[in-house]
């Protein structure tokens, strides 16, 4: 018989199902507390009147894992001096979409070499997650692959479904069936209508394929996620932070009937991928809040050990310590000055 399946297909690996990983590598009751209690607080910044800004901040993506925990220490005292008025939590983003091809992230590739050792690659990722959490730091990362959060989701306390995958109905239903707050981005082209569909379809309960706890196909039936909101982060047209901007974001939002809550990714199209700019854009926001503008609720920001990003791929023993293999970030101290600011700023606010 003719062969009409597979036939592209090389070779197909098994994976440990995720409930063998959990209970290989499992979360401990402060853990489970502590990204309960933090989602609930989230979720306060971006719904209720808590002044607090939340600062989803960190690497583009963690490719080495002991130097984004020696990033994790440093953040996370930084994090303690100003939790009266900035909630941090760290981008520990695992999985990167590809315009076109390209490194997948530590998931996918843990060994940059391009063996895609992904068990290795899940393991690794829950391992750093813990390390994290017991930092006393909140974890964020966007969710690409709609399988991965079997793996990883009950560590994480806030996601983002990146301007790719926005549109994707397959990343709207994931979405309905997590447990945590999550941004949807606006669209490349920097439409803003793509992600007000996506919070809405995200809110209804879905039906969708995936896989259960054993990693048997299932239908996955949800009741729908009520904590999603917009991130702005430019697009083709060029930045979306301006006042004018927020005001129509605010507008669109109303029209959709969702409330009025909005995080600024300053860097992407809002810097004009310059990493360097991402303060300025801080700053605008923070002066649109002073003013009076009670609707940007946060932001993010991509900051690392080391200033802007290098070539990959290359020999690993060539990697600087603490650069970034994908976008740009600011480094530590421009971070540190950058988080005292917002902390000082945001004063006159809870006076």
């Amino acid at each position: 018989m003719q062969k009409t399946s597979d036939i592209n297909v090389v070779e197909t690996r098994a994976l440990p199902s995720p409930g063998a990983m959990l209970a290989e590598i499992p979360k401990s009751e402060a853990q489970a507390d502590f990204v309960s209690r933090t989602r609930r607080e989230i979720h306060r910044l971006i719904f209720t009147d808590d002044k607090r800004f939340l600062l989803i901040i960190g690497p583009c993506s963690i490719h080495d894992a002991e130097a984004g925990l020696d990033y994790a220490r440093r953040l996370a005292a930084l994090a303690h001096e100003v939790s009266d008025r900035v909630m941090i939590v760290m981008r520990v983003y695992f999985e990167k979409p590809r315009t076109t091809v390209g490194w997948k992230g530590l998931i996918m590739d843990p060994h940059l070499d391009g063996s895609h050792d992904i068990a290795t690659g899940l393991r690794t990722a829950r391992k750093f997650l813990r390390d994290v959490l017991d930092l006393g730091l909140p974890t964020a990362t966007e969710l690409l692959d709609p399988i991965t959060p079997q793996y990883i989701a009950d560590l994480i306390c806030w996601s983002a479904i990146g301007a790719r995958t926005t549109e994707s109905q397959t990343h709207r239903q994931m979405a309905s069936g997590l447990s945590m707050p999550l941004g949807f981005k606006n669209g490349t082209d920097g439409s803003i209508g793509a992600a007000t569909n996506a919070i809405k379809a995200a809110a209804q309960p879905q039906t969708f394929l995936g896989i259960n706890l054993d990693g048997s196909a299932s239908a996955i039936v949800t009741r729908g996620n009520p904590d999603c909101h917009i991130v702005l982060r430019g697009g083709a047209a060029g930045p979306n932070y301006s006042p004018t901007h927020i005001a129509q974001t605010e507008q669109l939002l109303a029209k959709a009937g969702l409330p009025k809550s909005i995080l600024v990714d300053c860097s992407h199209d809002n810097s004009a991928k310059k990493p360097e700019l991402q303060p300025e854009v801080m700053r605008a926001l923070l002066a649109q809040i002073v003013a009076g503008n009670t609707s940007i609720m946060g932001a993010m920001v991509e900051s690392n050990l080391s200033a802007g990003n290098q070539p990959f791929p290359q020999p690993k023993e060539n990697l600087r310590r603490g650069v970034s293999i994908t976008d740009g970030c600011i480094d530590w101290d421009t971070t540190e000055k950058l988080v005292r600011e917002i902390h000082a700023t945001l004063a006159p606010q809870f006076a």
